[in-house]
């Protein structure tokens, strides 16, 4: 490995290891939900991210929930919010959460949510919880982490400029698609000006966003301007072929925080007494997925994978062959298995993959049309044969 490369992979580990990276989802589980169809026999092993995707799973009533990650700080994020909602209310849920500010965050935090949290995630929200308190330069919790660091980089760029700024809100607001697209048209040459494009192919600020220099070498063996065209196809789908209306991803990055009509289901009134009778089914695992099969075999039926396996392929393909086999020894007859990918082709899958699961390429590109994040160049669902 040369010097550069070597460097690269330690700066991405070093952002990884040492920072809450995602403060929220940017999987689309309206999408997933579709892909995947859980029902109360579910047994569902997914990659742990903000914990947001698994919390909209229960709402399909699935029998449990397995969430695993490699770094912990990931795992006390749902591990916050589950608690939320068995010793808090919803209009607690929404200031930390929809808000990304609660002013009585740290009294909330030690007097009902820390004497039930594990210690492991003492540890961390003792030191963290004052992200909540809208103080300092970062009024949101959703500024916090490595990628709500980026965000906030990108909208204060934004704030500094006026017209920009009214254009992005009025996108956000249009009224038709058609207007939207008209907009953007308008938006993107002062939006992707060339010092943006050179700051968001920084392979420190794509560690940030939790892009690793593999997924950055697939953008740009696919686009001319490499990441930042990447970038200009993700706006391009998001801004002018699916409504923004209730984008409540791209909402979340631009204002800091959630609105009462466009958020994640789980923060929504209606769904917080559901949630709230099953959170019990929700349990996190830190480690490897490798490893949470060896210590918890079983009969699964639904894997969601996100996009990891475009770093293993890349650097541990071993890792990955044993991870896929793994899989499908716990895999339930018919077991889905959702995935994403910084590629449009599933290249990295081990041909030993294809003998036991047939992939459903049709249903696949209508998701992949109308996921409204719009930042994975593929998804694939497969059904084990």
């Amino acid at each position: 490995m040369g010097l550069a490369k070597q460097w690269q992979e330690v700066l991405f580990e070093k952002v990884h290891g040492n920072n809450l990276v995602y403060n929220t989802c940017w999987e689309d589980p309206r999408c997933d939900r579709r892909l995947l169809n859980l029902d109360n026999r579910s047994r569902v092993v997914m990659l742990t991210s903000a914990g947001c995707n698994a919390l909209d799973y229960l709402l399909d009533d699935p029998e449990s929930v397995h969430c695993i990650d490699l770094n912990y700080r990931q795992n006390a994020l749902l591990e916050l919010k589950t608690i939320l909602f068995q010793k808090g209310s919803h209009q607690q849920l929404f200031a930390f959460f929809g808000d990304g500010v609660c002013n009585q965050a740290r009294k909330i935090y030690w007097e009902q949510l820390r004497p039930n949290m594990k210690q492991e995630f003492q540890i961390f929200w003792d030191k963290k919880i004052g992200s909540f308190d809208g103080r300092g330069l970062r009024k949101s919790f959703y500024w916090y982490g490595s990628s709500g660091t980026v965000a906030w980089m990108i909208t204060r760029w934004l704030r500094r400029k006026p017209r920009l700024q009214q254009l992005v809100e009025l996108i956000f607001e249009a009224p038709t698609l058609e207007e939207q697209a008209t907009l953007y048209e308008q938006l993107e040459p002062q939006l992707l000006t060339p010092f943006v494009r050179w700051f968001v192919s920084l392979h420190l600020v794509q560690s940030m966003l939790g892009v690793p220099k593999s997924q950055q070498n697939m953008a740009r063996a696919t686009y001319e301007e490499g990441m930042s065209g990447y970038l200009r196809a993700c706006f391009r789908q998001v801004f002018t072929k699916l409504s923004l209306r209730d984008n409540y991803f791209w909402k979340l990055y631009f204002y800091g925080r959630y609105s009462v009509s466009c958020c994640p289901n789980y923060l929504l009134p209606e769904n917080f007494q559901i949630l709230k009778e099953r959170t019990d089914r929700l349990k996190t695992h830190t480690g490897s997925l490798s490893g949470f099969l060896k210590a918890f075999p079983g009969k699964y039926t639904h894997f969601v994978l996100l996009d990891h396996q475009d770093w293993l392929a890349a650097h541990l393909r071993p890792a990955l062959e044993e991870e896929w086999q793994l899989i499908l020894d716990n895999a339930a007859p018919g077991a889905k298995f959702l995935l994403r990918s910084a590629s449009p082709e599933p290249h990295f899958i081990p041909d030993f993959v294809n003998k036991h699961v047939r992939f459903d390429t049709d249903a696949a590109a209508v998701s992949q049309a109308n996921d409204r994040v719009g930042t994975y160049a593929g998804t694939f669902i497969g059904a084990l044969c």
